[in-house]
């Protein structure tokens, strides 16, 4: 198991919460800047139709490209390495990873359950809406979930933004304010109105503080960046077998 660094007082809460958030900022920032100069670079050159769904894959990869881009460019800048934990994967972490992942998926199938028992719904994300015009989509989107999104967004999440609050605040209190942000975070990419987008907030947030417990519990951020990419992934297969059929 990884070593976790040590709980180290930065300062004040508000102080520990600004540099998280100037953290996220900082990647949304980086990721805008490079995703649709890049993207554009690929169909001017002709390797995917504009407008289409392979732009938007294009696209998906170069966004969390953005991010894993901006949390190294963070750990260099303030000479930071040891902030994430990585460690080699076991057979105990792969376990961990597995069953993390079944964890996820009957955290996300229960909730959609009772929002149908009560007649509620979380809105759809964009990125399920770029797929209806052709199944094949999901299946590309399995690969970038797992090598692309899943740790893009834990190696800020979870990585980046829980290590800072952990070190001033501790394990649950940094694992529940980072994937607070986490949810909020997805709800410009929520397709519904304002009480479906803050339903699905509420619901990412609550995937993230599994996959925060997971990182918390193994100190090795590859685990919730593949727990994540899988859920991704096995969401999308998903999606693909039921248009495909």
């Amino acid at each position: 198991m990884a070593q976790r660094p040590a709980i180290v007082e930065y300062g004040d809460h508000a102080w520990t919460l600004g540099r998280g958030l100037v953290v996220v900022l900082g990647a949304l920032l980086v990721s805008s800047a490079i995703t649709q100069p890049f993207t554009d670079l690929v169909v001017g050159a002709g390797l995917v139709a504009a407008d289409g769904w392979m732009e938007t894959v294009v696209r998906t990869v170069f966004q969390f490209v953005g991010f894993g881009a901006a949390v190294g460019g963070y750990l260099a800048l303030a000479d930071d390495w040891d902030l994430i934990g990585v460690d080699r994967l076991d057979v105990r972490s792969a376990a961990i990873v597995a069953v993390g992942t079944v964890v996820l998926l009957a955290i996300q199938f229960a909730a959609l359950f009772v929002f149908a028992r009560i007649g509620v719904s979380t809105g759809e994300n964009q990125a399920i809406l770029a797929g209806q015009s052709d199944p094949t989509y999901f299946l590309y989107m399995i690969a970038v979930s797992i090598l692309f999104v899943g740790p893009g967004e834990e190696l800020l999440f979870r990585g980046a933004v829980q290590g800072l609050f952990r070190r001033s605040w501790g394990p649950w209190p940094s694992i529940i304010t980072a994937s607070v942000i986490f949810g909020a975070i997805h709800v410009p990419a929520v397709v519904g109105a304002v009480g479906e987008a803050a339903l699905y907030a509420v619901v990412a947030a609550g995937l993230g503080c599994v996959l925060g417990y997971l990182y918390e519990r193994t100190g090795n951020v590859i685990v919730p960046c593949l727990v994540h990419g899988l859920y991704n992934g096995a969401i999308y297969a998903i999606q693909y077998v039921s248009q495909a059929m």
